[in-house]
């Protein structure tokens, strides 16, 4: 019988390459998955191009396996193919390029003697079913594709292609066939997951509803949306048992003029009115925020943070500018230096660090808490307010659903013994 050959995928960047990895993988039948990088014939990169440290990200892993001599062959895939695919190519550095649309292939393309560039097809829709997440307890979902938004500093449109949904009949089955193989908490991910529905005349509320009458769905997540997504019909959900207790909504700046600056959407008055709404519904708030974005004065600064300081928020994905060739933002002046930016960004994190605290010492009641991963002799996981928390047990926790009343808040995080 002959010895399959074995494939590494190595995951960078957001929760749909987690979900575009796992399409990879269950669409395999001529090699077999590996998760011992060393005994790889073929490394499978899902790569991010959100910022130019991504890009760097890339390019050192590639290094480590070039220094390494393992003889595996690279294959580049995600946004970074489109960016980035041709250069790495012409260079040697990589065998094969493609796109995300061409990722149910893989047994073809990975087979494939001579060097390849295949970028795909931007409005390609997934119609695979997954039904499994290797070495995962939560199971992502992606629901949609593509951004219809044209924010000034982003190149993720122009490598994703414009906003599109899956099959509503096919994530339901999807999300069956995983509650069946006992997964019980499902993250809904997508470029831009707000705009769901909008080309299939139906709505992200009216899908997690029916996502929620699934027997075994016990906890949903949302990944980023936008302020003017959360509509009234999504506001009736709030309440329901199976909503996590936390929201990550994208404002990405809190200074009016610099939302403008951006091409962004949203308007910071509405934003604190929404974000007081969730807050005094219980919720948890995350947001996105970028620092040091051309144009970004002291005095704007100074306003944004005040504004940032005002809301309920509770966790941050924050990071400085990143210029991108082809975006309007790249050409627009005055520049902030990079120092200042990254300052700037340590500022934000500082005062949200605070503020989760805060949040977590208020908290009454238990924490319903889905335990991912054991590390010397400890187990993690996170809680309904997506805060990590760190467990004591004498017992195998993994995977496991535990109810924690009794725990101690730490300011990194909080801790309990079971």
């Amino acid at each position: 019988m002959q010895v399959k050959k074995k494939v590494f995928f190595k995951t960078f960047g957001c929760r749909t390459n987690i979900y575009d990895s796992q399409v990879m993988m269950s669409s395999m039948a001529d090699y077999e998955v590996t998760e011992n990088e060393g005994e790889a014939d073929a490394i499978v990169i899902n790569s991010c191009t959100v910022t130019n440290g991504a890009d760097t990200h890339v390019r050192s892993y590639i290094s480590g396996v070039e220094k390494s001599q393992s003889g595996a062959k690279l294959f580049l895939t995600g946004c970074g193919a489109h960016t980035k695919g041709e250069s790495l190519l012409k260079e040697g550095r990589i065998h094969g390029v493609f796109g995300q649309s061409e990722k149910e292939k893989i047994d073809t393309l990975l087979k494939k003697e001579q060097p390849f560039y295949d970028p795909g097809d931007l409005n390609h829709i997934d119609d695979v079913i997954v039904d499994d997440f290797v070495g995962k307890s939560r199971a992502f979902i992606k629901i949609q594709e593509g951004c219809n938004f044209r924010c000034s500093y982003c190149i993720i449109p122009f490598v994703r292609g414009d906003a599109r949904s899956m099959s509503e009949e096919k994530i339901l089955e999807q999300i069956q066939r995983l509650a069946l193989n006992g997964f019980g908490e499902f993250i809904l991910t997508g470029t831009n997951v707000g705009s769901y529905g909008q080309d299939t005349k139906t709505s992200l509320a009216k899908l997690m509803k029916k996502m929620s009458q699934i027997r075994g769905v016990r906890r949903i997540r949302l990944g980023s949306v936008e302020p003017i997504q959360i509509t009234d019909e999504f506001k009736e959900i709030l309440g329901e048992l199976w909503m996590e207790k936390h929201m990550h909504i994208a404002l990405q700046h809190t200074s009016p003029t610099m939302l403008k600056l951006m091409n962004r959407r949203n308007v910071y008055k509405q934003d604190r009115e929404l974000f007081e709404l969730l807050a005094d519904k219980g919720y948890a708030i995350g947001t996105d925020f970028i620092t040091g974005h051309p144009g970004e004065s002291e005095e704007l600064w100074l306003e944004g943070m005040r504004n940032a300081r005002d809301l309920p928020l509770t966790h941050l994905h924050a990071f400085t500018y990143s210029k991108r060739d082809g975006t309007p933002s790249s050409t627009m002046k005055p520049e902030v230096n990079g120092k200042i930016a990254k300052q700037r960004l340590h500022e934000i994190q500082d005062l949200i660090d605070i503020k989760n605290y805060e949040f977590r010492k208020a908290v009454t009641g238990e924490l319903e808490v889905l335990v991912e991963s054991q590390n010397n002799g400890l187990y993690h996981g996170f809680d309904q307010y997506f805060n990590k928390i760190i467990i004591d047990s004498k017992e195998d926790l993994i995977g496991n659903w535990v109810t924690v009343s009794d725990y101690s808040v730490k300011e990194e995080c909080n801790y309990a013994q079971l």
